[in-house]
């Protein structure tokens, strides 16, 4: 038997909490014995949810048993999170050698304890530029989740349902968790290393090669801001082919649309993040707070500062 804790943060993600432990529960169903011991643990004695939804839990200062696996449920704004008894007691597990696996918010609060340096780990690609702004050296991947060890990480939504079927089938095999995901009708798992977001021909609806190509040079760009000439010398066409494209399918200029990523990105920066309006301004490819300042009011009918105390 597999002892299973599952640490709930106050505002955890409900989807990927239940992605988690459903399956643990239908594994217990469909075996005849019982594979899977599982407690929840919170600050207090329950923990509220992403959807309101109340679930009961133990105390951390009262748990004393060793836990196999620690899922660590986390939602809402994780990088605020600071609770020093609560980072404390997952080091502690972490000492006791526990595998500690981080769902939605979750690997942000291990990152926060200290417990990612020098692992591979992924994360909700709509926290993943705030994250490498924080901690750069930490190796992020963009993939539904990863397996480091005794570090597992998960990006959240469903993607909890892919984690489980590959570790439900290294405690007890594929054709067991096989059957798991049939009861959850999950027939297409999906690998370790899947997407975690449409691309970008199903974002845009652009089917546009050049155009793709253009899009992926700049999202890779956001902090260092490439000229149009750079832009177009990538993708292998003039500044005038590229600007013509641009106009057609997404009826604005190569610029503007590059614009419009970095200030997106900007707007997480300010939201998530405890990075300064310059900090956020470099961050982002702009070469002072005043330019950024300007073009952030002129997008978004609000200075920076006041967006970012809202």
């Amino acid at each position: 038997m597999i002892r299973i804790g599952f640490l709930l943060i106050d505002g955890f993600a409900m989807m990927s909490y239940s992605s988690v432990i459903e399956p643990l529960r239908a594994a217990n169903l469909l075996s005849d014995r019982e594979f899977y011991q599982i407690k929840h643990f919170s600050l207090r004695e329950v923990a509220l949810s992403s959807t309101g939804a109340k679930i009961d839990t133990n105390n951390i200062e009262k748990e004393k048993d060793k836990l196999d696996i620690i899922f660590i449920c986390a939602g809402g704004d994780p990088f605020s999170f600071s609770n020093k008894k609560l980072l404390d007691w997952i080091r502690k597990k972490a000492r006791e050698g526990s595998v500690l696996a981080g769902v939605s918010g979750g690997p942000i609060i291990l990152a926060k304890a200290g417990l990612m340096d020098g692992k591979r780990m992924t994360l909700h690609w709509e926290h993943s530029d705030t994250f490498k702004e924080i901690w750069p050296t930490i190796l992020l991947e963009k993939s539904l989740f990863v397996i480091d060890g005794n570090r597992i990480t998960c990006a959240g939504g469903i993607a909890p349902l892919d984690l489980m079927h590959t570790l439900i089938s290294e405690h007890y095999g594929e054709s067991f968790a096989r059957k798991v995901s049939d009861w959850f009708m999950h027939t297409e798992v999906r690998p370790s290393g899947g997407p975690q977001r449409s691309g970008i021909l199903e974002r845009y609806n652009i089917r546009n090669s050049k155009i793709i190509v253009a899009i992926e040079t700049m999202e890779n760009h956001l902090s260092n801001n490439l000229t149009l000439h750079e832009i177009s010398k990538i993708v292998g066409i003039s500044t005038r082919q590229i600007n013509r494209l641009f106009d057609k399918h997404l009826n604005q200029s190569t610029m503007s649309f590059y614009k419009q990523l970095r200030l997106e990105l900007s707007q997480k920066l300010l939201s998530q993040s405890h990075l300064s309006i310059t900090e956020v301004a470099f961050s982002c490819g702009f070469t002072s707070s005043s330019q950024f300042s300007q073009n952030f009011r002129e997008k978004y009918g609000q200075s920076p500062s006041k967006f970012k105390n809202i």
